[in-house]
Order: structure tokens, then C-alpha cells, then sequence
């Protein structure tokens, strides 16, 4: 049986990897993005985000993968639309749903398409947008990727969320069964519930970082190793090791929204989410904490040379949305010192974001003269660096401040360095 080609609105970082691995599930694809520029790229094959294996999905399925502007295309080939457009929070904290409301703008009155919602969206917008549009099908399926790992996470899912209410039965029977082939088990439910699963699932893995980074800083007090105690929490299969990892707070463009949005939510209902409050509180004092660990160190920091190894909020992504740099870009410059910053893939991408700083064509660049490294992402090659000589040479103080816990502590201490961890 020929199977009905699928919609895609909004080609950005989710929308590309779905149509991408929809169309590595043998099915035809139409993609619809407001901005030529990107549309021309794709068109052409180039793949302006940096996630691994997915370059090679977009050219392997080039044939079933067709990138436009015009909605009217999307509509007239596909029934199935899934919706994977930014919904950023606005300055109330609540989520700008605009890119959304266009999309139903442009549905207009057709009852002919169903809107599959893949953005994140606050709880209640399903049946809202059902209340508002009577008739026109929805289902809520929310995306579960991680960067850096977006294509296996499609392809190999912990689980798949299909929501929808009594009037869009049908259409998520068909949505359910686009899935079949990844043999995951299906959470089918209610919209709102879907919508929650979301919401819910980030802000208990940010709860998680929180907590454990509120362990590492005890841990620093009292002399304990944050490191072993989280591989000692994480054998208990209640708690499990995921997520366990102190560092210098969480970043990228999922976490702190997700959080934020559904304290708001509470909020606005009435209920007042004091964990999460504590949750944004915590990430972003640990942001901060690193200031104080080199001013223990350098003293007062105006003129001194920082390098910071890392700018992306995650290796093997080029996002920077949310990222700790920023911060601690921020801040150093408001305390006088110099900062030179290096990241292999995003660091021109982050050139106007980082207050003060300059870029590095190279770590070794970066490191040149420094007072201080500090390592904020786990790239694979700063494990890789010849700190002991190299590196060393090139510094100006050996000190090394490791917000992620990566580099190997005993043989930097054996060399010379001076090292700080988080929670060591």
C-alpha cells in the first residue's frame, strides 16, 4: 500500500531530524521552513546544524526529502503535519506560542490535516487550539531528542508519546503507527497528559543535576568525592546513574525553558512549584561558583588571563542557547580579566554572544599566557591535550579549574598543576 508522504513545519534542529529519519523509515517527505536561505541550503544538501550522522541521513534519503517555503505545498501533498517550531519563553516567562498560531493561520479553515505537535507547548494548548478550530485534527507527540545524539535518540526511542482526545482518535492511530517500525512501547493518552510528560521529564533530569551539584558543593566542604558518591547512588536501580554528573550547571535550549515553563504554568494555576524554583536557583549559582574558585587562587582577577576550553552547553552540539560560557564569559569580564575562549564547532557561532571575550582558533591558542584554564565543555580532545608539557609550557599558572570533572586530577596534580574540580 502507497503510503501518504508527511508534512514537516519548521526545519530547525528537531524538525530536520524528523523529517530526516522519517524519511530513512521509507516515507516521502515534505519540509516547510520560513527562511529561503535555509531551504536553498537544504535543497543543495548542506546541513547548516552540527548533529552527528545526520548530514549523512539528509543525503542518503535526498530523494524522499523535499524542502520548500510555500505551505500551500505542505497542504496540498500531506494530511499528517508535524508542527516543530520554536516556542521560546517570552519575558513573562511563559511560552511564545506566535510561531504556532501562525501555523494555524496558515492551516485556515481546512479539516483536512492534522496538526501532529512536536514543539513544546504549555499544557492545555491542545485543547485550546481544538476549542478555537473546531474540528481540525490534533496530536500531541513530543520529541525526547538530545543534541549530540538526536538520530539514534529518533530511531531508537525510550518511548513514544501519543496524545489526543476522542475527536482526533484516528489520527493518532495513524501517528502510532508511523512509529511501529522502532518497536518502542507507545504511551498513548490524553493531550494534556502528553503535553506534561514533557514538561515533567526535563524538569525532573534538571532536578536531578541540581541535586547533585548541591551534593558536589557540600562534598567540597566536608571532603568528600562527588564522584563517588553519585556511582555509589547510581548503582540503587531506584535512582539510576543518569544525570548524576556535577559540573557547572545545565544549559542548551531545552532544560532551563522546559523548567521555567512549567513553574510558570504552576503559577499561573495558582500553585507555587517551590522544588523547581530551587531547581533554576541552584544551576544558576553553580554557574557563578567558578568565579569564586579562581579568586582563590589568582586573588582579584582584573587583568588576568582566563581561557575557557569549551563554549557549546554540550560536546558533539554547536548550541550555545543557555550555555555556561556565556555566564562565566559575563561575569569574568565584569571582574577585569581577559578571556580568550575555544570551542572546536561553536565558537565563531558564539563570537557576539561571549561579553568581552575573543576566540581562539586553537586550545593551544586559548591556553597561551593564561592565568587560568577552565574546562566548561567535555570536548573528547581537551582529554586529549598535552597538558603535562605543552599546555603547561604555555601557561603563565599552572591552574586548572575542571567544571566537568573530565580531566585526569592525579596526573595534572603530578605535573605541577594546581587543580579544582567540582565536588572534589
Amino acid at each position: 500500500m502507497e503510503r501518504e508522504p508527511l508534512g514537516v513545519v519548521g526545519v530547525g534542529w528537531v524538525g530536520l531530524v524528523t523529517a530526516a529519519c522519517f524519511a530513512e523509515l521509507g516515507h516521502e517527505v515534505w519540509a516547510r521552513d520560513i527562511v529561503p536561505e535555509k531551504v536553498e541550503s537544504l535543497s543543495r544538501g548542506e546541513v547548516p546544524i552540527h548533529e552527528p550522522g545526520l548530514p549523512e541521513l539528509v543525503a542518503k534519503n535526498a530523494e524522499r526529502l523535499h524542502f520548500t517555503t510555500d505551505m500551500g505545498d505542505l497542504l496540498e501533498r500531506t494530511r499528517l503535519l508535524f508542527v516543530c517550531v520554536d516556542t521560546p519563553p517570552t519575558y513573562s516567562g511563559d511560552a511564545d506560542l506566535s510561531r504556532v498560531e501562525a501555523v494555524l493561520g496558515e492551516l485556515g479553515d481546512s479539516n483536512e490535516h492534522a496538526l501532529v505537535m512536536k514543539s513544546t507547548v504549555p499544557v492545555g494548548t491542545g485543547r485550546s487550539i481544538q476549542r478555537r478550530r473546531d474540528g481540525v485534527g490534533y496530536v500531541a507527540n513530543p520529541e525526547f531528542l538530545k543534541e549530540g545524539t538526536a538520530v539514534g535518540d529518533f530511531m531508537k526511542p525510550d518511548r513514544v508519546v501519543v496524545g489526543a482526545n476522542d475527536e482526533s482518535e484516528e489520527y493518532a492511530d495513524n501517528v502510532e503507527a508511523l512509529y511501529a517500525p522502532l518497536g518502542a512501547e507507545i504511551v498513548r493518552t490524553d493531550v494534556a497528559s502528553a503535553e506534561m510528560i514533557k514538561l515533567a521529564s526535563n524538569a525532573f533530569l534538571a532536578t536531578k543535576i541540581s541535586f547533585i551539584n548541591e551534593i558536589a558543593n557540600v562534598s567540597e566542604e566536608l571532603g568528600a568525592d562527588v564522584r563517588e558518591v553519585a556511582r555509589g547512588m547510581g548503582l540503587d536501580d531506584r535512582i539510576g546513574p543518569k544525570f548524576l554528573q556535577a559540573g557547572v550547571g545545565f544549559g542548551g535550549s531545552c532544560f532551563p525553558k522546559d523548567v521555567q515553563a512549567l513553574k510558570q504554568l504552576a503559577g499561573n494555576s495558582g500553585y507555587h512549584f517551590q522544588l523547581l524554583t530551587a531547581v533554576v536557583e541552584v544551576n544558576e549559582l553553580q554557574k557563578r561558583r567558578t568565579i569564586g574558585k579562581l579568586q582563590k587562587h589568582l586573588g582579584p582577577l582584573p587583568g588576568k588571563e582566563i581561557a575557557l576550553l569549551g563554549v557549546a552547553f554540550k560536546p558533539n552540539t554547536d548550541d550555545v542557547r543557555e550555555a555556561t560560557s556565556l555566564v562565566l564569559a559575563g561575569r569574568l569580564a565584569g571582574e577585569g580579566a581577559n578571556v580568550r575562549a575555544y570551542d572546536p564547532v561553536a565558537g565563531r557561532k558564539a563570537e557576539d554572544m561571549l561579553a568581552g571575550a575573543s576566540i581562539a582558533e586553537s586550545a593551544l591558542e586559548a591556553v597561551d599566557g593564561a592565568d587560568a584554564v577552565v574546562l566548561v565543555t567535555e570536548w573528547p580532545e581537551f582529554a586529549e591535550l598535552d597538558w603535562t608539557g605543552e599546555v603547561k609550557k604555555r601557561m603563565r599558572v599552572p591552574l586548572v579549574v575542571d567544571g566537568r570533572n573530565f580531566l585526569d586530577r592525579d596526573k595534572l596534580v603530578a605535573a605541577g598543576f594546581t587543580y579544582e574540580g567540582i565536588g572534589r
